[in-house]
């Protein structure tokens, strides 16, 4: 028998709930590339932030991602769509008063009219179809980076990993 240095340690244990409560915390948002039959992207622009947004929002404690994007589309646009297939990841840490990172997931919500969106006033002042291209111009940079990344993972049936880029 070889005397290995790993088999004289004696395991550590660490209680469930001392080990959880150590580990990383993070806020997850989702988000929703949504188009027209045109190929033009929706985005919002919330009455709160200086730059437009894709339409989405936070997830709550316990709710499931996509459970939380639906929900967020029902009550911000009035629409109820299938919530499809996760398109992009992206990371970004904890900047100004977000404490925590956030992790931010966008799914495919496929193409929708806009003859169909019913804007809630609370939180959003318009909405709009554009260009992919143009998308990014009303966007800030780590949101804008999502439109184009989705609209390839879309195309190409995958999901794409932006870690760090957005905000």
């Amino acid at each position: 028998m070889t005397n290995h240095p790993a088999s004289n340690r004696r395991p550590t244990f660490v209680e469930p709930e001392i080990y959880y409560a150590q580990l990383a915390a993070v806020h997850i948002a989702t988000g929703a590339l949504i188009t027209d039959p045109a190929g033009r992207v929706l985005i919002v622009k919330p009455n709160y932030r200086p730059h437009w947004l894709i339409p989405g929002g936070m997830v709550d404690d316990g709710e499931p991602p996509h459970e939380a994007c639906a929900r967020e589309l029902k009550e911000e646009l009035g629409v109820h769509v299938g919530v499809e297939r996760l398109l992009v990841v992206d990371w970004a840490p904890a900047y100004g008063a977000r404490t925590r990172p956030i992790l931010y997931l966008l799914f495919d919500a496929g193409d929708l009219h806009d003859t169909r969106i019913r804007l809630q006033h609370d939180e959003l002042d318009d909405y709009a179809f554009v260009d992919p291209e143009k998308a990014e111009a009303h966007l800030a940079p780590g949101v804008a980076a999502r439109v184009p990344a989705a609209l390839k993972a879309r195309t190409a049936g995958t999901t794409i990993y932006l870690p760090g880029a957005g905000g």
